[in-house]
């Protein structure tokens, strides 16, 4: 379990957490089945109230969690992890948890699927020959038997696509950061990370058991103040898209302070890459500082619609890496149908930058349709959009009527975010119509108005 700090402070708890298009003309109210109201009962607690559990018995705390569960599943945490039975397109079809209801030709804000590739023809054609000719799975490590002819060219596509010597596949972008962090930092060592890292870069950093230090959010003074006085070897650790918030890091001044103190520098590009920069190789390349990183992380989760993670800078670092990162040497390699899907996806990304274009533009659009609405989004400067909620009973009130009226988005609450900094949060995708992004803003204005939450 993950013990990092969150935007309050508080310790983190781990979160329990081709079909054809629907017909855009069709009503939504005719494809989302009313549903009768959810219980009400009160959050008065959380995950956190059950970390600690006292009794010799690790299982005792299983029962009062168990009861606690039956009454907040129906108050709202049945929206967590309802299956689609559709693929992530720009609509989909959900099947509802609490009272099993389908719900169909949802206008889908709630999908990492960024650029539209998971479920292009010519991606899926790939992963299929992938699966012909190698199989399902690759029934090995990738330092014994799991490594094909297939691996190597999804490591070196990225290698070329990032401008750097090496990569290294994970079979996660979760244990990618638990691999190079791990693999990289010591004991006696100094992680320095943003107060909102990832838990997968707060948990490799304890994986480490390196020092950790965690400067305010996008605050170069106080990453100066973090840095300054260690005389050891020192990491610094950015996101280039926060992915709570949507902000992005402030690289320049990070880059200059972590330099001037003898810092290397990591940033993960988890809800970047494929995206950001003339080329798209994410928001270093944005800055024009990607010759300034020292280490490069992303996920082929999101812009890329498959499954993966990857590290790539030197060939030093990417040899050191294949001994000692440990997720890397102890899984099994990615699927080859996997694999295959995304040599074919980075080439689309690649090639098609109007994928990248038409992203922009639809975020341009919805963002300013939010805020013409009086909807609060933060600071976002991305796809990413959060609908600042702060109540972390009413979150999930307002999540129910979101997916009544008509909009998949997902309510994200403690531990994920701070307490009492509870949201919903929206993912743009460059397959989004203007149509259905207009009615989505309506809907989104129109159950925050019903609620109170637009701002006045």
């Amino acid at each position: 379990m993950s013990s990092r700090p969150l935007r309050d402070g508080a310790p983190s708890i781990p979160p329990t957490t081709g079909t054809p298009e629907p017909d855009p003309k069709a009503s939504l109210e005719s494809k989302a089945a009313p549903l009768p109201p959810a219980p009400s009962t009160a959050n008065d607690l959380d995950y956190s109230n059950f970390f600690w559990g006292s009794g010799k018995d690790p299982f005792d705390i299983l029962g009062p969690f168990d009861d606690w569960f039956d009454e907040a599943r129906p108050a709202g945490y049945y929206l967590f992890g309802q299956p689609m039975s559709s693929a992530p397109r720009s609509r989909v079809d959900v099947v509802e948890q609490l009272h099993k209801h389908r719900l169909e030709g949802l206008i889908n804000l709630a999908s990492y699927n960024y650029l539209g590739l998971s479920y292009r023809p010519e991606v899926i054609d790939a992963a299929c020959d992938a699966i012909r000719k190698y199989g399902t799975g690759s029934s090995g490590s990738p330092i014994l038997s799991g490594t094909t002819d297939l691996h190597d060219k999804l490591a070196r596509t990225i290698a070329d696509f990032k401008h750097k010597e090496e990569c290294l596949l994970f079979p996660s972008g979760y244990s990618a950061n638990l691999g190079v962090i791990g693999g990289l930092m010591r004991s006696g060592d100094l992680v320095v990370t943003d107060q909102f890292a990832h838990a997968s870069i707060v948990d490799g950093i304890i994986l480490s058991k390196a020092q950790v230090r965690y400067f305010r959010h996008n605050n170069a003074a106080d990453l100066e103040r973090k840095l300054k006085d260690f005389p050891g070897r020192k990491l610094v650790i950015i996101e280039g898209v926060y992915s709570m918030d949507g902000d992005l890091a402030n690289l320049p001044e990070i880059v200059e302070v972590a330099k001037s103190n003898g810092a290397r520098i990591m940033i993960d590009e988890a809800h970047s890459a494929f995206l950001f920069g003339p080329n798209g190789r994410g928001v270093a390349e944005h800055f024009g500082l990607d010759d300034e990183i020292d280490i490069h992380l992303g996920t082929f989760s999101k812009s890329l619609g498959g499954q993966g993670g990857y590290v790539a800078g030197s060939r030093k670092l990417i040899r050191y890496l294949k001994g000692f990162g440990r997720s890397h040497v102890f899984s099994c390699a990615l699927a080859p149908g996997v694999v295959g899907g995304l040599i074919k996806a980075c080439q689309i990304a690649r090639d098609e930058p109007e994928l990248r274009d038409r992203l922009w533009e639809n975020t341009a659009y919805l963002q300013a349709l939010l805020r013409e609405r009086k909807v609060d989004i933060g600071d976002s400067q991305s796809q990413v959009i959060p609908i600042m909620i702060r109540d972390d009973d009413r979150v999930f009130k307002v999540a129910e009527d979101m997916i009544r009226g008509g909009v998949y988005l997902n309510p994200v609450r403690y531990p994920a975010v701070g307490k009492h900094r509870s949201r919903l949060r929206i993912s743009v995708t460059s397959t989004h119509s203007k149509s259905e992004l207009l009615e989505a803003a309506d809907i989104i204005a129109r159950v925050l108005d019903r609620h109170g939450l637009l701002c006045r």
